[in-house]
Parts: structure tokens; sequence; C-alpha cells
């Protein structure tokens, strides 16, 4: 028999912060490591996780990750406390952490989660640095994504 070696069940995605690219004009994009605990983990594999509100502060040289809500399982241990929304520590280096900073700072950027993915047995965090969209800059995104979609169903039925 063949070994496979390949991707797990389920995929790499766990998450997508979907109103992010709604919300936000991202500018640029980076990879971080998690710290985790064990039940959310298994939470994770289970896909029992909201990204929706998910954002990135800087407080005393450390990244931590807000408003990620990870819905712990029933059968989780009985002697660890589960918080569903606790704090997260992202793993990055301090070159990067220096460069957001400044951005957050000076610049009045944010940082937002756009995902949740596996990275071999580790989970990363893809973070995005933005700025927060007015009503008519979504108005306008709106009105492009309709224009486009509109555009490949007539060019598809052009087609046939």
């Amino acid at each position: 028999m063949a070994n496979h070696k390949g991707k797990k069940a389920g995929g790499g995605n766990i998450a997508k912060n979907k109103k992010a690219h709604h919300e936000y004009i991202i500018s640029e994009k980076t990879e971080a490591g998690l710290e985790l605990q064990g039940w959310e983990v298994k939470s994770m594999r289970a896909g029992k996780i909201n990204l929706t509100d998910a954002y990135v502060i800087i407080q005393n040289g450390e990244a931590l990750l807000l408003g990620c809500h990870i819905t712990p399982l029933n059968t989780a241990c009985a002697h660890v406390v589960c918080e569903p929304e606790r704090p997260r520590r992202l793993l990055l280096n301090r070159r990067e952490l220096d460069k957001f900073a400044g951005l957050v700072e000076r610049q009045g950027f944010a940082i937002i989660a756009l995902s949740l993915y596996w990275k071999s047995a580790w989970v990363k965090v893809e973070i995005g640095i933005g700025k927060g969209k007015n009503d008519h800059d979504k108005r306008e995104s709106d009105k492009a994504k309709d224009w486009n979609r509109e555009k490949s169903r007539v060019m598809k039925d052009s087609l046939r």
C-alpha cells in the first residue's frame, strides 16, 4: 500500500473573516503563529470558531488577538476553565511587532484577523493591516462587485 502524506481531512482552512474586506481597505497581509490551549485546538478541528469581530492589539510588546470566539466542546476537560473569548498571544518577531505598532500609532491603521488555517500541525492566523472604509467606499466596492458579476454573466451567455 502506498503511504499517502497529504492534507488531513477537513482541509487547510479553519475560519475566515468575511466582513474584513467589506469593512476595511487591507493594505498588507502577514502570517502569525497562535498560542493556544488544548481544548481550543480540539474546538478548531470541530469548526467551532468565529472570527467576525476579531482584531489585534499590541500591548506591552506583545500582539494579542481579541474578539475571536472559540466555543468549547461538550467533552472539554473539566479541570481546565474554558474561556471562549480570552486574549490569545500571537507569535511574531520583534521587527514585525515594531512595524505594526508604528503603523497603528502614527498612521491610524487597524490590525484585523483575516483567516485561520493549518500549516502542517500548527494553527496560523493571517492578519491584515488596513484602514476602515467609509459608507461611500463600501457602496462603491459593492457596485464594482455587482458590475463584475453582471459582466461575467453576460460574457457567459454570449459564449453559448
